[in-house]
């Protein structure tokens, strides 16, 4: 399924990047395509990262991990975390096209970040039209 996303869509899904995930302490979340373009970006406003660079790191680290999942038999790794020293990245799939990338510090459980990214998530699809991708 293609998505061509209007400018009321991509304001609701901003909305929900900073409700639901910087207004609860995340750094920085971006939606990215899967060849690394920026669809969506927040931050807390102290964020430095270079979200450019990260988008199409992230693309390609994705892309890796999901021709590691085939090799041992799954269909795709939904969502994939890597933690730091001070900051961690979650990653989580929306639909086929989309990822989500999470910036948090260790003040943030992984628990409570992804129940609030599972939430965020199904916002999104909504605002997408999407329906849920096996």
């Amino acid at each position: 399924m293609s998505y061509t996303l209007g400018q009321e869509q991509l304001d609701g899904i901003e909305n929900v990047l900073q409700q639901d995930l910087i207004d609860i302490g995340v750094s920085c979340v971006f939606i990215i395509d899967m060849a690394g373009n920026i669809i969506a970006n927040r931050d807390n406003g102290e964020s430095q990262h270079d979200v450019y660079s990260l988008a199409a790191l992230a693309a390609g680290n994705f892309g890796a991990v999901s021709a590691m999942a085939k090799i041992i038999g799954e269909g795709e790794f939904s969502l994939l975390f890597h933690k730091g020293v001070k900051e961690n990245i979650h990653f989580n799939k929306i639909v086929s096209e989309f990822l989500m990338i999470t910036i948090f510090s260790n003040d943030i459980s992984l628990g409570f970040l992804r129940l609030k990214v599972n939430e965020a998530v199904e916002k999104i699809k909504t605002a997408l039209g999407a329906i849920e991708v096996p």
